[in-house]
């Protein structure tokens, strides 16, 4: 097996892959939309203090104009495609909006109109490029090219996409595997947290099977090829990704919903109220003027108000408190929610090991920092997540480490090393009890108690002899518990844990926060399958999860939230919303301000209806002049827009984040 102790040969760059540790993201100016709504917001810019300062109309008046232009022809041109197939679409209704207004005078009014409407358009697509973005970087995971090798025993560098079913590859140390199959010869420990989430590396040995661009350790590995490249589970995540996105039911805010068909009956009504009266002999000025009131006192600006300054506030207040949230449409449906699937290993828990107990053995002459010492000082040249733990925990201590000669290190079954003139070995039970000069039923013992309990139990001996274990996982989040009871009261019902991770981990950190219905052991096309369930059930299933494993889940999801701070780029840009600050707890406060936000809405719409339909009534049975219906309107969208921004308050947070809070918030004056 010459060919294992080799050097590397240097890994080449396929056509259409990014370069190891270069990251795809589309520059925001490389949107046309983005482009446009700059120009814009810069030309709105510059003619508004002009005009407020009362400068001549020659100087801001040909601003707004191209502001109109830059803002609303590509909204105007979609909306007139629509309109082709029979759709009134809310693009072409915006800039109608927007021109009408500049029709009877309120340019400014437009203007900003067509801005906001730029900027979100704008906003939406570069959320839809860097999904993508995040998408095609996923397939950068898997090396470009494998070590393949021949029925001879010669060894040849091919590109992953050549490989077939039945060929043997070469895996080393470090590499990145190349494709999914199963070990033939070999042992290493794996990481493979990018697919199933576990926080360790997994012993792969032979007959086990493993999954293209997960990362080998510090053992070479032969493996047969199991799948071809495009079939391959990384391959497949990237595929679920796309379906979700691209299958997800199309989202528009309620009042978007409502306004279009209000925006018909508005034209149709206006229409009417200038040619009815015109039809039975009525003066063109007077019918005019009549009609053109009606349409300022109908129109839907106040409407449109009533939804955007509650959602748009309350994106705001939870940015300040380290929940991003996409979009007003996303934090409309995060108050929707009613079920919950958490990921377990950098969600509830910290995601990364730590010793959780130092047990020694009796009669073993160490007690547990003695036991602890030991072990660290053997394990401390090694790379492994579990020895960087056990070092860890040595200097949480104070503890001095020291020096370590003849350091071995032996994948699946651990290290071995001389301290203080004795030979100390660290590393898995079953492997170095069997290597002992003598069985040990009490180390067993404990091993198993360990390993019953969840954890990964580590078997320390001198010179032969078991002296004691260590105990090994990944911590829960302090705000874990706390969180998953909010949920539990916000929603009606408990969430569910879908993890990658073994079944007895999970099992013990669920009944640790409560959590029952626990499905452990899945791929990301089972946690997919797991939400489509829930979904299939009627519920609006919110997912929590921070890995690329999480990815498909997150977007097959009612709305998808990623732990920010170890979140994996694809969870975070396939993710509606990011918890920035890495707590927990911000979920269910933000599921709580989100169903506040939408009481908010409800409120406004009750105020703009009241304004609209006194109004109306007012301009149809009576003399409505036309400066009070303007300002009556405007006095309406200005009520509702300060109603609104109630949600920018610190007290609306802490209202939120209250315990309970989701329950509170159903209710209007909740809010």
């Amino acid at each position: 097996m010459t060919s294992t102790l080799a050097p590397a040969p240097a890994e080449r760059t396929s056509p259409g892959r990014a370069p190891a540790g270069q990251q795809r993201r589309t520059r925001v100016l490389a949107l046309p939309e983005a482009r446009w709504a700059a120009a814009a917001l810069a030309l709105f810019l510059v003619a508004l203090p002009l005009q407020l300062t009362g400068a001549p109309a020659w100087t801001w008046a040909p601003l707004y104009a191209l502001t109109y232009a830059a803002g609303g022809w590509e909204p105007g041109w979609a909306g007139l495609r629509a309109l082709r197939e029979k759709t009134l679409d809310v693009d072409l209704l915006m800039v109608v909006a927007a021109l009408g207004a500049a029709a009877i005078g309120q340019v400014m009014d437009g203007a900003l109109l067509i801005v906001i409407f730029a900027t979100s358009g704008a906003l939406e697509a570069l959320a839809t490029a860097r999904t993508a973005d995040s998408v095609r970087g996923l397939l950068d995971l898997a090396p470009a090219k494998a070590a393949r090798i021949a029925a001879d025993g010669d060894e040849e560098s091919v590109a992953v996409e050549d490989l077939s079913i039945g060929d043997t590859v070469l895996v080393r140390p470090g590499e990145r595997v190349g494709a999914d199959g199963r070990v033939l010869d070999g042992a290493s420990d794996v990481d493979q947290a990018t697919i199933t989430g576990e926080p360790l590396p997994v012993v792969k040995e032979r007959g086990d099977e493993v999954f293209a661009g997960t990362l080998n350790g510090t053992g070479a590995l032969r493996v047969r090829v199991e799948r071809d490249a495009s079939d391959s589970v990384i391959a497949r995540i990237v595929r679920m990704v796309e379906e979700a996105s691209e299958t997800k039911a199309p989202t528009q805010l309620f009042i978007e919903k409502v306004e279009q068909r209000y925006s018909l009956g508005m034209v149709a009504a206006t229409l009417a109220v200038f040619l009815v009266p015109l039809a039975f002999g009525a003066e063109l000025t007077g019918a005019l003027l009549r009609a053109m009131t009606f349409m300022i006192v109908a129109s839907p600006c106040a409407v449109v108000l009533a939804t955007m300054p509650p959602l748009l506030s309350a994106i705001a207040n939870a940015g300040r408190h380290g929940v991003l949230v996409k979009s007003a449409v996303v934090m409309e449906r995060l108050g929707e929610v009613d079920a919950v699937a958490l990921d377990k290993t950098g969600t509830l828990t910290e995601g990364t090991p730590r010793v959780t107990d130092v047990r020694p053995l009796a009669g073993s002459g160490l007690d547990a920092a003695g036991l602890l010492r030991l072990a660290a000082a053997a394990e401390h040249p090694s790379e492994h997540p579990l020895a960087r733990a056990v070092v860890a925990a040595a200097r949480e201590r104070g503890l001095g480490l020291p020096d370590a000669e003849g350091f071995d290190s032996t994948p699946g079954v651990g290290v071995r090393a001389t301290v203080e003139a004795r030979r100390v070995a660290v590393g898995a039970p079953a492997r170095l009890l069997a290597d002992a000069d003598h069985a040990d039923p009490a180390a067993a013992d404990l091993a198993a108690e360990l390993e019953d309990g969840g954890r990964t139990a580590v078997l320390v001996t001198v010179d032969g002899t078991p002296v004691g274990l260590l105990a090994v996982a990944d911590r829960l989040r302090p705000d874990a518990l706390a969180t998953v009871a909010s949920l539990t009261s916000g929603t009606g019902a408990a969430p569910v844990l879908l993890t990658g991770d073994n079944p007895r981990a999970a099992a013990r950190l669920a009944a640790e926060v409560g959590v029952e219905d626990v499905r452990a052991g899945l791929l990301p096309e089972d946690k997919v399958s797991a939400v489509r369930e829930l979904a299939a059930a009627g519920r609006r299933v919110m997912v929590v999860g921070d890995g690329v494993n999480d990815a498909p889940a997150l977007a097959a999801a009612h709305t998808g939230v990623a732990m920010g701070r170890a979140g994996s780029d694809l969870a975070l840009e396939t993710a509606d919303a990011v918890v920035v600050r890495d707590e927990l707890a911000a979920v269910p406060a933000v599921i709580s301000l989100s169903r506040r936000a939408r009481a908010l809405v409800v409120q406004n719409l009750v105020i703009a209806a009241v304004f609209i339909a006194g109004l109306v009534v007012w301009d149809l049975a009576g003399d409505l002049p036309l400066p009070l219906g303007v300002a009556g309107h405007e006095g309406s969208t200005v009520i509702v827009g300060l109603n609104g921004l109630r949600l920018l308050r610190e007290a609306a947070w802490r209202r939120a984040a209250v315990p309970g809070g989701g329950q509170a918030a159903r209710t209007p004056a909740a809010g």
